[in-house]
This record gives C-alpha cells, structure tokens and sequence, in this order.
C-alpha cells in the first residue's frame, strides 16, 4: 500500500555528557494513505534520515480511521484540545481547499481531506497542535452512525441543504430544530 508522507519537524536534540555533548536528530511525521486513515509518529537517531525512518515506522503502527463527509472534508465543525493547544476544525464547501496552517496542514494532506478551514489557538508547539488536530478528528462523527444509535433515519437527523424555505417551515411546526437564531 502507498502512503503519504509529511515530515513535519525536525529538532537536533543535545545530550550533555562527560566529555561535552553528544548531538542528535528528532523527527515528527505524518503518515496517512489518502483515503480516510492517518497516523504520526517520531523518531530519535544520530542522523537524520535514521530519525524518519524510525518516525515513519511509528506513525504507521498508530494510524486511525477517520470519517470523512463525501471523502472531502469534516462532517462537522469541532474542536481539538491537546495540552495547551487547542484547534478549531470547520467543514468546507467543495473548491475551498485547505485552510489550516503548518503541523495541521499536513494531517489534512496525509489523511485526503480536500475542503476543510482550521484555526490553531494556543500553543505553536508542532507535537501539541498534531495532536489536537487528531483529537478534534477522532470526535467527528458521521451522521449514518449517530443515526443508527438513535434508532433514526439519516433525513431527520439531517436537514439537506436543497430543501425549500417551505419544507423548512413545515419542519419547525413539527418541531424538528429551532432555526431561530439563523438569519
């Protein structure tokens, strides 16, 4: 199987020993194949390309399946929260293309996500705000999934974005969501 993969950071670490430090290599990487799953990992070695390889094989060993909308973007918004940082991940419509800055940025592109605007809010710190992307996520949830544990079906959980002015009045004198805050 062909994977994606995002070298996000990389850090030379130092060792303080006896004789003076002693210097190495700390890699972060995203791993995903395009079609739904993605995974990160790290790696420490001597020489940099010893580090990916090392960070490669650990984002491989924790990837997870993430649902996606059209296999484009988000089902909904959410936030992701990890330590100090904190990700605001929003769906797109088709043709927005990825709006999400560094670390985040490449999740998107590793997991195939074409549409979706991120903010990062809080901490810059690449490890954090990886993640915090992989939190928020993990907590989408499609509708299909929510609907079968509710004993619904999908078009009353869903309200599809065609519908007429009409039938969306019909739905409130039945109760189905208070739009009233909408303009």
């Amino acid at each position: 199987m062909d994977y994606i993969e995002k070298l996000v950071a990389i850090n030379r670490v130092a060792k303080v020993v006896k004789g003076g430090r002693k210097f190495a290599f700390a890699a972060l990487v995203v791993v995903g194949d395009g079609q739904g799953r993605v995974g990160y990992g790290s790696g420490k070695a001597k020489e940099v390309p010893e580090a990916m390889k090392k960070a490669i094989e650990s984002a491989k060993k924790n990837m997870v399946r993430i649902n996606l909308r059209e296999g484009r973007t988000l089902h909904h918004d959410v936030v992701g929260r990890f330590g100090s940082g904190r990700i605001t991940l929003r769906s797109a419509p088709a043709g927005t293309g990825i709006i999400a800055g560094g670390p985040s940025r490449a999740v998107f592109e590793a997991l195939g996500v074409h549409d979706v605007v991120a903010k990062s809010l809080g901490s810059s710190n690449p490890y954090n705000m990886i993640r915090a992307t992989l939190a928020g996520l993990t907590e989408t949830t499609a509708p299909k999934l929510v609907a079968a544990k509710r004993d619904l079906k999908i078009g009353d959980l869903v309200r599809r974005r065609g519908d007429s002015k009409d039938q969306q009045d019909q739905d409130q004198e039945h109760g189905y969501g208070n739009d009233s805050h909408e303009a």
